[in-house]
């Protein structure tokens, strides 16, 4: 009864990870699926002039009465996450929701808190946090820490 439900984009290929790494420990069937944000964002018709809308899969169409586990790269204000969770509830009501980040940069502007954490790094608001996953030429994974221009 848990759905790993990564945000797109950078949250579904960790979700996928997660689901492999648990179901690897043979202790939990972990089922994923992915959430598109675009349309519940608060600032899709200011910063988004042509927003590009995903596509939403979740697992059977419903995740009614399951504990879903969202899955993100990057923790900043919160205001994905806020987002996420609206758009969750248009699929059903979930028994519990719990939240897995890569890295949590601080500065939240909203009561939003992560339950599993990679890694927290601290940060100005002019840096921003890229996560990289399966970089191109076989290169590592990684978090990388910029001043934004």
């Amino acid at each position: 009864d848990v759905v790993l439900v990564g945000i797109r984009t950078a949250g579904v290929p960790l979700a996928e990870r997660l689901a492999g790494f648990v179901r690897d420990t043979g202790e939990l069937a972990a089922t994923t699926g992915a959430i598109d944000i675009t349309l519940y964002r608060d600032d899709v018709f200011e910063g988004l002039p042509k927003p590009e809308v995903g596509v939403t899969t979740l697992p059977e169409h419903t995740i009614a009465g399951k504990t879903v586990i969202l899955v993100d790269d990057v923790l900043y204000t919160g205001r994905t996450i806020r987002a996420a969770l609206d758009a969750l509830m248009d699929y059903g009501r979930p028994r519990a929701v719990q939240l897995a980040v890569l890295v949590d940069r601080g500065h939240r502007e909203l009561p939003i808190q992560p339950d599993y954490v990679g890694l927290k790094v601290e940060t100005t608001r002019t840096q921003s946090v890229k996560v990289i996953l399966d970089g191109p030429k076989g290169e590592k994974d990684r978090a990388v820490l910029r001043e934004r221009r």
